[in-house]
């Protein structure tokens, strides 16, 4: 089978590899149809997580059963699925309290928790920009589709990762109708938070990045656009709310943020999230920080390398600020945003701007990562149903 295959920072080739089999009763094999690059997947592209060369990248799938193990009983070959990116068992400590985002049967460091398909640090398991992917205990992660899956193949995929993950964001910042909000980055899960607590009834939402042609998505799905380049978030924020700042706030772009002249700060939008939400407001921190950062030392400092980042703490605490983190546990969240996609309240697919053929991933890549103009989200389809430009 072909896959889009990690070979050393910024190269990525499209290969033949093994096809991937039954190796576990439990497990299902899913002939990918659509499957994203994910702005997290840009970390490992640039060769600033330990991701190994050989692997396949991709954690973002769908696509349609071909065939199941012996032990599988409710997905049947045929149906589309789609994947939460999180690997999860369903009968650990963690999975039994929901949390499939730490999974402590899938990672097989005793001394790490969560699991996903081609991702740095959680496991050994191959990704799914490929034309086939296995599904460790398929009935309990694939989550079946409708009628409508092989047409809105674009709204489905986004319950992989960006949608529930923004969707989390909003959770741990605790938006509720009528709430004032900043979400810090406009890339695809910026957009997602942005757009989750528009549904959740927020009465304001800003979005704050220095990309003009992701703010502009912003701006079309409700949200009040603030370009970094030209003004300071908290500024902007606490001028419109008499001084308070917002009710709360989302973090969505991690520890490779950077100013609009490209120097790097992973304490940049943390910071700015603390002066811009008001006191006793809450955060939720869903852009990736890692403990390790290869490249760290040179793109930042020492202590980012290792992780450390020197945040507005004490400004935190004086505050009463709360702040959540982490990856999303995606199957609290994925079943009933999937109904909101099938009863037509939520369209996440208005973030994509290319569908393209599996073959063009290596390009795919190279102007994802250098956020050219218009590249705002890449769908890869295995099958060879890639159109070009979608919007």
């Amino acid at each position: 089978m072909k896959a889009a295959v990690y070979e050393g920072p910024r190269t990525v080739t499209v290969k033949d590899v093994p096809d991937a089999k039954i190796e576990h009763p439990c497990d299902i094999i899913v002939k990918i149809t659509t499957t994203n690059i994910c702005g997290s997947d840009l970390h490992m592209y640039e060769g600033r997580t330990s991701f190994e060369s050989g692997r396949t990248l991709g954690h973002e799938n769908m696509g349609q059963v071909v065939e199941v193990g012996s032990a599988v009983r409710k997905v049947q070959v045929g149906e589309y699925v789609v994947l939460p990116f999180n690997i999860a068992c369903g009968f650990c400590k963690q999975c039994e309290q929901g949390l499939t985002n730490y999974c402590l049967t899938m990672q097989p460091e005793p001394a790490l928790a969560g699991a996903a398909y081609g991702f740095a640090d959680m496991g050994p398991y191959q990704g799914g920009q490929a034309e086939l992917l296995r599904v460790p205990y398929g009935d309990f992660n694939a989550l079946r589709l409708g009628e409508d899956a092989a047409e809105r193949q674009t709204d489905y995929v986004m319950l992989a990762d960006i949608f529930p993950t923004g969707y989390h964001a909003t959770e741990m910042a605790h938006v509720k109708p009528g709430d004032q909000t900043i979400v810090f980055g406009a890339g695809p899960v910026g957009l997602m938070a942005t757009y989750s607590a528009l549904l959740k009834g927020a009465g304001r939402v800003w979005t704050a990045d220095h990309q003009p042609d992701r703010l502009r998505k912003a701006e079309e799905i409700g949200a009040i656009p603030i370009n970094t380049a030209e003004q300071n978030p908290a500024e902007v924020v606490k001028e419109a709310t008499l001084g308070l700042g917002a009710d709360n706030g989302c973090e969505c772009v991690g520890y490779q943020a950077h100013d609009p002249q490209g120097h790097e700060d992973a304490s940049l939008t943390l910071n700015g999230l603390i002066d811009s939400v008001r006191f006793t407001g809450d955060i939720g921190v869903v852009g990736v920080f890692l403990p390790q950062d290869p490249g760290g030392q040179e793109a930042q400092g020492e202590l980012e390398a290792q992780g450390k980042v020197p945040i507005d703490f004490g400004m935190m605490w004086f505050k009463g600020q709360r702040m959540g983190t982490g990856q999303a546990p995606v199957k609290k969240y994925n079943r009933a945003l999937r109904d909101l996609i099938a009863g037509g309240k939520a369209e996440p697919s208005f973030v994509v701007s290319h569908e393209l053929s599996l073959d063009e991933a290596p390009t795919a890549y190279e102007h994802f990562d250098a956020r050219d103009e218009g590249w705002t989200k890449v769908v890869l389809h295995p099958d060879g149903h890639g159109n070009g430009h979608k919007r």
